[in-house]
């Protein structure tokens, strides 16, 4: 009896390992190798920022998830430089790739948030606990359109924003500057601060982040929606 009992344990013991496994390779991403691409299209000095970024990633994988936000936050608000669209590209929404805002060193609110994204997807945090959000921005007297990228523990959680404008990283309930519009990831859209998101795809109602992810993976970004 004792020998089953052990058996069924290891069987038991094995099924999870291999159940785990298989969890975490839903989110093993494949950092792509952009070195050469980044050098061709932008020079030295952008291959030597995407290999940065890439030994990042492959030093966070066994870091916690707010190390990995910090990590990810702290290179791009460093390595990139704020200009307005219309500097940048000379149009006044453009949605740059994560190569494209390293290999340029330059990008607006949107280039921040979906750098960051990807960059925490490939580092191994869950899809469903982030978000790009759109908000309203008020600072000095103005009002702005924003993007932002949020982190959930859970759905109902109060996110972290990680954010261009304020290098912290803040709970959304200390940043009273902020209201949020709708917010999106590769899913799903939440209108306002709305738990359960709304029907609609955001691949088919934001033709931007459509567009941004065609080229991503026509860069080698293979990111699993």
């Amino acid at each position: 009896m004792q020998a089953k009992a052990q058996k069924k344990l290891l069987l038991f013991f094995a099924i999870f390992v291999s159940w785990a496994w298989m969890a975490t390779a839903l989110f093993a991403l494949t950092v792509p190798d952009l070195s050469a691409l980044a050098r061709s299209r932008y020079g030295d000095l952008a291959e030597q920022t995407v290999s940065d970024w890439s030994t990042l990633i492959a030093k966070s994988q066994n870091l916690s998830v707010a190390d990995k936000l910090r990590a990810a936050n702290t290179f791009f608000n460093e390595q990139v430089a704020w200009v307005s669209d219309y500097e940048a590209w000379q149009t006044e929404d453009y949605w740059a790739t994560p190569l494209e805002t390293m290999g340029r060193g330059i990008g607006d609110c949107e280039d921040f948030s979906i750098a960051k994204y990807t960059t925490l997807l490939l580092m191994g945090v869950k899809p469903e606990s982030l978000r790009m959000v759109y908000v309203k921005a008020k600072r000095g007297g103005l009002t702005q359109a924003h993007m932002v990228l949020a982190w959930y523990e859970t759905p109902q959680s109060t996110p972290l924003i990680l954010d261009n404008m304020e290098f912290s990283i803040l709970p959304a309930s200390e940043r009273g500057d902020l209201f949020p519009i709708f917010s999106f990831n590769g899913e799903a859209i939440w209108v306002g601060n709305r738990d359960k998101p709304s029907s609609a795809s955001p691949l088919s109602r934001l033709s931007r982040w459509r567009q941004v992810l065609e080229r991503m993976r026509g860069e080698g970004f293979a990111l699993g929606f």
